[in-house]
């Protein structure tokens, strides 16, 4: 006879939507709403809900707990054990395809492996690995993404300011570079409707689909792959054999997904910019080694992460430590936040410590996931880092300050919600030395 769950009570359930599930929705799950944002960080959000959270694990211990959200009941988890066994599980008594995150991105990728749940997961997951050469350190045709991101980031380099729309509009249009090659490149009406798609997938299922938004955005990506040489990434699809293991997998289905997962790129690494900008000592460090930079960048996104919650769903009936079970079917809901900011358990949780992607310690905690963790976890990772990073070397040529009222210094401890959207910087007249 299986014990009962720890449940919250309504108060508390209540306390955590408010603190955690309202503020996020707001902020946009698919896509960011400005206002919604600035709102969230003049509040500091995230700090509320952590400290939501840590009121929870003091009553229940480190165990799971079950809680009733909006429209479901969902198992937040409190520890990292538990964050090990769900991520490291995925595929098996865990599915990525999380019912809200299917009902948010099928709005733009209905076949996309992140929401494919049935045996087609497996062959779109091999697809996706094959395509972006996955978990190699090195794309096979990074030389031609060294030269698009280099060529976009020099007039990007000579303004004076920095404001996050210049530097948005940049990074889009290297994004389609690397995606759908150099042909792309002022194609904005591509990004237009998948904007417009993940508007729509912010109100989950309650925006209707727009079909006819997506098979534009499906016809117009299918051209550049149709291409008789096409470049970006489409070189790669072309280039990768099909195999029993991928039959019926349709490469543009797949190819929306790293157009979206793009997105939250530029924010990481804008943040990043932000942050050199106030740290001299790494800035310098970042200047001469792209393995440290790569490592900035990763560390804005654990400060920060882009990925407000981490979500999976059981798929079965799952026994916890205890006896406890829940039901097929549950939520399961890794905060981000929450574990990439737990004081208790990492002494640099607040502030800019980049050296922790370097000697071993973000690896070895399933705790920080920015690109997720396990057989899910983001095969494009390599890739979006390179970008970012490269991206950044060329800026870092100049000395950059913030100019706006962020606090992103070494100080005080960094804020757990920051407002990427109105952050200014300045460069100096001239470049670096050296």
């Amino acid at each position: 006879m299986p014990y009962a769950l720890t449940q919250a009570s309504r108060s508390e359930a209540l306390r955590l939507c408010l603190l955690c599930t309202v503020p996020n929705l707001a902020q946009g799950p698919v896509i960011r709403r400005p206002l919604a944002v600035r709102l969230a960080a003049a509040v500091d959000s995230n700090a509320w809900a952590c400290r939501s959270l840590d009121r929870l694990r003091e009553k229940y211990g480190p165990g799971p707990v079950l809680v009733t959200l909006l429209w479901r009941k969902g198992l937040v988890l409190l520890s990292a054990e538990d964050v090990h066994r769900v991520l490291g599980g995925t595929g098996a008594a865990f599915t990525a395809a999380n019912k809200e995150k299917v009902a948010a991105l099928s709005h733009f990728e209905p076949n996309g492996v992140l929401i494919t749940a049935d045996g087609a997961r497996e062959g779109r997951r091999r697809f996706n690995e094959a395509a972006l050469d996955h978990p190699a350190a090195e794309h096979r045709f990074q030389d031609a993404f060294l030269a698009a991101i280099t060529e976009e980031a020099r007039p990007l380099r000579a303004y004076g300011d920095l404001t996050w729309k210049k530097f948005h509009e940049v990074y889009q249009r290297i994004v389609r570079r690397v995606v759908f090659g150099d042909t792309a490149r002022s194609d904005e009406r591509i990004t237009e409707l998948r904007d417009k798609l993940r508007a729509d997938g912010n109100w989950f299922m309650l925006h209707r689909r727009r079909h006819r938004l997506r098979e534009e955005l499906f016809v117009r990506s299918r051209r550049y792959l149709d291409l008789p040489e096409p470049g970006g990434l489409a070189r790669a699809v072309r280039a990768t054999p099909a195999t029993p293991a991928t039959a019926g997998t349709d490469p543009v289905a797949q190819m929306q997904h790293w157009f979206f997962a793009f997105d939250a790129a530029p924010i990481g690494a804008y943040l990043a910019l932000g942050l050199l900008a106030r740290h001299p000592r790494q800035a310098a460090r970042a200047r001469t080694d792209h393995a440290y930079l790569k490592a900035c960048v990763l560390e804005s996104q654990r400060l920060w992460p882009t990925s407000l919650a981490i979500l999976r769903d059981t798929t079965e009936e799952t026994r916890w430590p205890g006896g406890r079970t829940v039901p097929a079917g549950t939520a399961v809901i890794f905060y981000s936040s929450y574990f990439h900011r737990d004081a208790r358990h990492l002494p640099y949780a607040d502030r800019f410590e980049p050296e922790i992607w370097l000697d071993g310690r973000a690896d070895a905690d399933w705790t920080i996931a920015p690109f997720s963790r396990g057989p899910a976890e983001c095969p494009g990772r390599n890739i979006v880092l390179f970008t970012s990073a490269t991206l950044l070397a060329e800026l870092l040529k100049r000395d950059w300050r913030v100019t706006s009222s962020h606090r992103l210094g070494p100080d005080r401890l960094l804020p757990r919600t920051v407002d990427h959207t109105s952050l200014r910087l300045a460069a100096d007249s001239r470049p670096v030395s050296g």
